[in-house]
Parts: C-alpha cells; sequence; structure tokens
C-alpha cells in the first residue's frame, strides 16, 4: 500500500476516533436514516469509483490527444509543482463550489452536502454522485498526473485530506487556539490561509440571521486564501449554532444521490421560497 494512502486512511481514522470520543460519530443530533446512506455511498463511490476513474481518464485522454507531453513536468521545481496543484485543483474546486450555490441546476448536485444538520468527518464527501465526475480539478489534477506530477499529488492530496478534514470535524482543533492570547498573531495568519472549523462551519451554518452564518461564501477548500482573495470570506473565530439550510424542500434519497436521474418535483428552482433562493442565489 503506498504511504500517501496509510496516510490519508491514517488522517481519517483518526479523526473519526476523535469524534467517537468526544462527540458521537455515528449518531449526530438530528441525523436521520437516509444521511448515513447518502454519506456511506457518496464516500465510497467517489474513492473507489468516480476519482480513480476521472484520473485514468483524464490521462488516457491527453495520451491522445498530447502525447508529447506526457512526463513534461517530472523535473520541475517541487515549489512550482504544488503551486501548480493549488491553481489548477484548488482554485478551480473554490470556483466550482462557488458556483453550485449560484446555478439552481448545480444546486440540486451539491444539496446533499447541506442537508446534514450536522458538522462532521462523515460530510467530507458527501456530495451527489455526479458532482465529483464533473468536478473540473480533479481532470486537471489527472493532467498534471499525466505530465509527471505524480509523485506531488501524492503528498498534496495528503496535505488537503487534513485541511478539509478537520474543516468539517465538529471538533474543532482551532476553538482552544483562539483562547490562547499569545498565539492570536498566528492564528490571524492560519484562518485566512487554509480552512478551519470556525470559517468552514460558518458555510454549513443553517440560519441567516446567525451571525456566525456566511452560506454565500467561504467556499475555498483546502485554501481559505481563495475567499480572502475573491471576497467572499467572513471570519468570526465563533460557530453557528446550528447547521442545515433553511427553506428548502426536503430531498428524497433518491434526489440527494443521483439528482437528475430522480428528480421527483421538488428539485431547487427559482421558484422556491425567499429564504432558500437567496441562499442558492
Amino acid at each position: 500500500m503506498p504511504s500517501s494512502t496509510i496516510a490519508i486512511l491514517a488522517i481519517y481514522f483518526g479523526y473519526a476516533i476523535l469524534e467517537l470520543w468526544r462527540s458521537n460519530l455515528l449518531r449526530k443530533e438530528e441525523q436521520t436514516r437516509d444521511d448515513g446512506i447518502v454519506e456511506i455511498v457518496s464516500t465510497f463511490t467517489l474513492l473507489g469509483l468516480t476519482q480513480p476513474a476521472v484520473l485514468f481518464t483524464a490521462g488516457a485522454l491527453m495520451g491522445v490527444i498530447a502525447p508529447q507531453w506526457e512526463g513534461a513536468l517530472a523535473g520541475i521545481n517541487v515549489f512550482a509543482a504544488i503551486a501548480l496543484f493549488l491553481i489548477l485543483d484548488d482554485m478551480t474546486q473554490y470556483w466550482w463550489h462557488r458556483a453550485s450555490h449560484s446555478f439552481s441546476w448545480l444546486y440540486n448536485l451539491h444539496r446533499a452536502h447541506h442537508n446534514a444538520r450536522y458538522m462532521s468527518i462523515r460530510l467530507v464527501y458527501r456530495n451527489n454522485l455526479f458532482y465529483y465526475a464533473m468536478m473540473p480539478g480533479i481532470w486537471m489534477s489527472g493532467v498534471l498526473i499525466y505530465m509527471g506530477l505524480g509523485w506531488v499529488y501524492a503528498g498534496y492530496i495528503v496535505v488537503k485530506l487534513l485541511v478539509i478534514t478537520g474543516a468539517h470535524s465538529d471538533v474543532a482543533w482551532d476553538r482552544p487556539l483562539y483562547a490562547i492570547k499569545w498565539l492570536s498573531p498566528l492564528m490571524w495568519v492560519v484562518e485566512r490561509t487554509i480552512s478551519t472549523p470556525a470559517t468552514h462551519h460558518a458555510h454549513h451554518g443553517r440560519h441567516a440571521d446567525d451571525q456566525a452564518t456566511h452560506y454565500k461564501g467561504n467556499y475555498g477548500n483546502l485554501l481559505f486564501f481563495w475567499d480572502v482573495l475573491f471576497g467572499t470570506a467572513k471570519i468570526t473565530r465563533s460557530y453557528p449554532e446550528s447547521y442545515g439550510v433553511e427553506n428548502l424542500p426536503k430531498a428524497t434519497l433518491g434526489q440527494q444521490l443521483a439528482w437528475p436521474l430522480f428528480r421527483e418535483g421538488t428539485e431547487i428552482e427559482t421558484s422556491v421560497g425567499e429564504g432558500a433562493a437567496n441562499k442558492v442565489a
């Protein structure tokens, strides 16, 4: 087993054990039967099928379109290679995520991520099965791997998972650090650089009138810096009182996993209630 895979498993199960100990990983408040099904199916489909298939397909297409580019970037500086992944994977994911909250049809592919009325590592890969297959960043990562940067991707994806898992966990690692006054300057830099529980929990807040909620912002995945750069950041060092989405019609299990195959007349349209429309828009 590759060392990067071992590291990823260690990170995920490490946070899982922490949630089991501190906040009951398997029985969250307001959890429904469908929640567990959506999370298991979407996570295992992404990791076992979608991501490997997209990476392989991207490389195969490059082999047909630009065979001369195979391994072309293998000798570049490691910092330049990391910058390419941050721009072509992480920044494009920021815009993909932002678009998911701007266009109704795309929000239907993303709403499963926000249907949960809790925060947890269980939400990291909770999305419609088509959401990740269409995500530009995964395709671009496949291109970079084809061009010889697989060795960088192995380390990059470990760091990325470490950050996004911590940002979704309901065991907020940043909370005790905010209470230490001499760490405040360091935390000022950290919370403007990477996604933290406080900044990402704000994106999952349920009620718009909750001062810690920022549903139409804080879209960053690995880097929160993209929100700072593109004007969608809100930093409060606090956490929403509750999670989920208010004023949206209930989504069925089929809709959450495989819209538009399961439409059932309740997909998000521009005619939904004012509160919901404001959140999607």
